[in-house]
């Protein structure tokens, strides 16, 4: 694994690590689709985690709820243009590779999940929840693998944007 790493190139890490992304949530949302049957929840820690499933036709936190064939189409863009674009994000640094592996893997398994027949939605199945006092429920929505592949690779391209480039730095200190 390590002399692949070192010997293959940036897209061959890119690709590598999209595709490990992409094995792991699809291999979660498997696990849940065959034990689970679809809007069930199964109580993990009482008062704060569940597993459930919950299948989402729409966008983070179900915006856009039913546009599933729409946020397809915006995913397959989304996955053309980051290709593409991907030297903009720091594609030759290894974090940047990393960042962009998740992007794609994540991308990929939403996209997925929104083209095949027999579901049509994105499964999600990780939902967090707090009991309140006066009854009722806080919650934060539902949410899979993918997502948090997607938000951990904005999150660290976002980070990058933020450092300054060895060269910025010399530049400044002229």
């Amino acid at each position: 694994m390590i002399e692949f790493w070192q010997r293959a190139s940036p897209e061959k890490r890119i690709v590598g690590i999209a595709a490990a992304a992409f094995a792991l949530d699809q291999l979660t949302k498997l696990i849940v689709v065959s034990t689970f049957a679809l809007n069930e929840r199964r109580n993990v820690f009482d008062g704060f985690f569940s597993l459930v499933y919950w299948g989402n036709t729409g966008s983070a936190m179900s915006m856009f709820y039913d546009s599933n064939k729409a946020l397809a189409g915006i995913a397959a863009a989304a996955l053309v243009a980051l290709w593409f674009g991907r030297r903009h994000f720091e594609s030759h640094r290894p974090p940047g590779q990393i960042a962009l592996g998740l992007l794609f893997g994540g991308i990929a398994g939403n996209f997925l999940d929104r083209l095949l027949p027999q579901r049509q939605h994105v499964v999600d199945f990780l939902y967090f929840h707090l009991h309140q006092r006066g009854g009722g429920e806080a919650y934060f929505p539902a949410f899979n693998v993918a997502d948090t592949e997607i938000c951990t690779g904005v999150g660290l391209l976002l980070l990058f944007t933020w450092q300054t480039s060895p060269a910025t730095s010399e530049k400044s200190a002229e």
